[in-house]
C-alpha cells in the first residue's frame, strides 16, 4: 500500500543546506496500523508531509497504490491527494461555520458527489465513531475528543488508501486519548483501513501493529523486526 524508497531531504538555509531524512526506506501493507514514533526533531513530521504528497523529496521515490507520488505534477498530485489520502490532525481543522455533518461531507463537496450520498455516508460514520446525535451541531458545541471524532469520520468519507494521522490525540487528556485511539483500532479492523499514526507517545505507538522509529532522520528499526541500528550524527528538522 505505502512503499518508501531511498528518501532523503534537505532544507537550505541562507547557503547552507541541512539534512533531515538520511536514506529512509520501509513498506506498509494495505490495511496494516503503523506508527512512526520519534521526539521533536527526529523528522518524522517532513516525512510525514513527504509522504503525503504535501513537499517533494531531495531524493527518492514514494509510492502508495503503486502510484509514484514524488513524479506527479501538482495538479495530478492534488487529485490523487483527495481520492486516496485522508488526514488526521492534532488540532482537529474543522470548519467552525459548518456543521459536524458538513464537516464530515466536505471531501466529497470536491469530489462533486450527490448531496443525498454525502449526507448518507457521513451520517454512517458518525454512528461508527459513536457521535451520531452530533451532526447538527457545529464544533464550537463540542468537546475535544468529539471533535477529534469529526476529523476522523472526515478522513474516512472518500475510502482513502491510507491515513496519515498526526499526533491525533495530541490534544487529549489521557482517558479520550484511550478512547480515540480504541476507535482507530476497531475502525482499521472493520474497515481494513491502513493508517500511519504520527506519533511521540510510546504508549501509543505500542498499540500499533508495527513502529518505524526516527531518530535525528534516520530510521533506527523498525519494533517487529530485526533491529537495523543506523549512526545518527547530525540534527533533524
Amino acid at each position: 500500500m505505502l512503499r518508501v524508497e531511498n528518501i532523503k531531504h534537505a532544507f537550505k538555509t541562507g547557503n547552507e543546506w541541512t539534512t533531515v531524512l538520511h536514506d529512509i526506506s520501509f513498506e506498509v501493507k494495505e490495511g496494516e496500523m503503523v506508527a512512526l514514533l520519534g521526539s521533536s526533531g527526529s523528522g518524522k513530521s517532513t516525512l510525514l508531509n513527504l509522504m503525503a504528497g504535501l513537499m517533494k523529496p531531495t531524493e527518492g521515490h514514494i509510492y502508495i497504490a503503486d502510484h509514484d507520488i514524488v513524479q506527479m505534477g501538482e495538479n495530478k498530485l492534488a487529485e490523487f491527494r483527495r481520492k486516496h489520502i485522508g488526514f488526521i490532525f492534532q488540532a482537529y481543522e474543522l470548519i467552525t461555520s459548518l456543521t459536524v455533518r458538513e464537516n464530515v461531507e466536505l471531501p466529497l463537496v470536491f469530489q462533486s458527489v450527490s448531496p443525498s450520498v454525502r449526507k448518507e455516508k457521513a451520517l454512517a460514520l458518525l454512528e461508527q465513531v459513536g457521535i451520531p446525535d452530533k451532526a447538527d451541531l457545529f464544533p464550537s458545541q463540542l468537546s475535544g475528543g468529539q471533535q477529534q471524532r469529526v476529523s476522523i469520520a472526515r478522513s474516512l468519507i472518500t475510502e482513502p488508501s491510507v491515513i496519515f494521522a498526526d499526533e491525533p490525540t495530541g490534544n487529549l487528556d489521557s482517558k479520550t486519548e484511550e478512547e480515540i485511539i480504541a476507535i482507530l483500532l476497531r475502525l482499521n479492523q472493520t474497515m481494513k483501513t491502513t493508517f500511519i499514526v504520527v506519533t511521540h507517545e510510546h504508549e501509543v505507538a505500542e498499540q500499533m501493529q508495527r513502529t518505524f522509529s526516527l531518530r535525528d532522520g534516520y530510521l533506527i528499526h523498525d519494533l517487529n523486526s530485526e533491529p537495523d541500528t543506523v549512526p545518527a550524527p547530525g540534527g533533524a528538522g
